[in-house]
């Protein structure tokens, strides 16, 4: 599922989240120009990339590509960047608004460098480079499906059959769509499990999901999250305005009722 946008307003401008975009967006467009002025794609992987082997072999001089590779994607198309901006501009900013900018900023890395530990951890002894801001992304996923796990969430139907029955846009709640990305990685990254090939880094994904289930956890301490719109079913319910200053009872029924909220 393709998730579009969400119905959760902000209480502040997220100006964090707004940075990372600005950040990828900047990696990916450098990339471009060095490429258009006659350096390999590769060799600007193998330079700016996270490579397990070469990462463990000599750590003292490529420990910053830990970070370095959160901000860079493949520079020959724009899917990688643009999938994962769009995951990012739909849950990171609930997420900061959430912790505040500075908790989020270090959580988004915090769970970056816990992506990248899990790739190695899972193939240690790789040579290809490693890229991208999914694994940072997926600990946002796991806090925003803590934090609202029923908060409405607007997919592309994924059946193009069933648009005329069902139309093309459908609203699943949150931890419904982010329950899906986890499955699908990690159904995937035991398939690719012993393949030397290049391809999508599905463990750092997954590291960086599990990181971002526990880090919201400690990250959240002295913080009641907000009251959400919640899904009902199959119909959203009526649009109306949060009320970000009202607490949430954690012993509230309703609330025992969501699948792994915070």
């Amino acid at each position: 599922m393709l998730p579009l946008r969400d119905q959760l307003p902000t209480r502040r401008v997220p100006l964090v989240n707004y940075l990372l975009i600005a950040l990828n967006l900047l990696g990916f467009f450098w990339m471009r120009s060095v490429i258009s002025a006659g350096i390999p794609p590769d060799r600007l992987l193998f330079a700016w990339g996270l490579v397990p082997g070469t990462l463990l072999a000599e750590p003292e001089d490529t420990w910053w590509t830990v970070f370095s590779s959160m901000f860079l994607h493949d520079p020959t198309g724009w899917a990688h960047l643009g999938g994962n901006m769009l995951f990012l501009w739909i849950f990171g900013d609930n997420v900061e608004d959430a912790l505040g900018s500075l908790r989020y900023a270090a959580f988004y890395v915090l769970s970056g460098i816990a992506a990248a530990g899990a790739q190695i951890l899972i193939d240690p002894g790789s040579t290809i480079p490693m890229v991208g801001a999914s694994g940072a992304i997926s600990g946002v996923l796991a806090a925003y499906g803590s934090l609202y796990p029923r908060s409405p969430i607007t997919v592309l139907n994924p059946i193009p059959l069933l648009w005329l029955i069902f139309g093309l846009f459908l609203e699943f709640p949150a931890w419904l769509v982010i329950l899906e990305y986890f499955v699908v990685n990690l159904l995937n990254g035991l398939g690719s499990i012993g393949m030397r090939s290049g391809g999508v880094a599905f463990f750092a994904h997954l590291g960086g999901f599990v990181a971002g289930l526990i880090l919201i956890r400690f990250f959240m301490v002295g913080r009641a999250p907000r009251e959400y719109e919640r899904w009902h079913k199959w119909r959203s319910p009526p649009r109306r305005a949060a009320r970000p200053d009202r607490r949430v009872d954690p012993w509230d029924p309703e609330r025992r009722r969501d699948p792994w909220g915070y």
